[in-house]
């Protein structure tokens, strides 16, 4: 089911920092910064830039999609508070996505139909996030949910499998594959997202998979 544009869309899960507006479904604008710790002071900028550039007032997109995780827990924060807050003031629905399955659907895009694959992204110096899907042409289907695996386990995990993409590369033979960009999340929006709608934003908290745990320096 689709959804209508323009989509604004917000990802923060992971060290690169992406908003775009997709006008239609060839056409988009979008600014990306790859740099860690900028999200806090750059995002409202870069969603400005986007708009200005577009000549797209925030009252006339028909919805904002926001990655939900799982990722970097402060980054996640960010995006969505940004989407809410974008959200409430300007009385507009958010659409929530995963950010595994919209790296799903970019990588299903370059597969032969029925291809299976493997998604995986760094969590900690222990733990890893992991996914397992199969090509469906623009779409995907999940063979195994998104979940968080103990390095320790990962060559068990992977065994077998020829078609492993993340942000990992020691000693596996994997694609990197840093992704998803924000025009990826309304990419994913506006094919899977007319369900997701909702002006609930009190209910929305990101994915993390992972207890978040402070580290205090002594």
């Amino acid at each position: 089911m689709k959804t209508n544009f323009p989509i604004l869309g917000i990802e923060t899960s992971g060290e690169l920092c992406s908003v775009a507006l997709m006008v239609n479904d060839s056409e988009y604008y979008e600014v990306n910064i790859l740099k860690k710790h900028i999200h806090s002071r750059k995002l409202i900028d870069m969603i400005d830039s986007v708009l200005k550039e577009s000549g797209t007032d925030i009252k006339k997109i028909s919805s904002i999609a926001v990655s939900m995780g799982p990722g970097s827990f402060t980054g996640l924060r960010i995006g969505l508070t940004a989407a809410k807050g974008l959200a409430f003031g300007s009385q507009l629905p958010v659409i929530p996505v995963s950010t595994f399955n919209a790296m799903a659907v970019v990588i299903s895009g370059f597969l032969k139909p029925e291809t299976e694959f493997a998604v995986m992204r760094n969590a900690s110096i222990e733990d890893l996030y992991f996914s397992e899907f199969v090509s469906e042409g623009i779409s995907f289907r999940t063979l195994k949910e998104t979940c968080l695996v103990n390095k320790k386990d990962l060559e068990q995990l992977l065994s077998g499998k020829d078609l492993i993409f993340g942000d990992l590369t020691e000693n596996f033979p994997v694609k990197r594959f840093r992704g998803p960009e924000a025009v990826d999340i309304c990419r994913y929006a506006y094919l899977f997202g007319k369900d997701l709608l909702t002006f609930d934003y009190d209910y929305l908290e990101p994915y993390y998979l992972k207890q978040f745990i402070a580290r205090v320096k002594k």
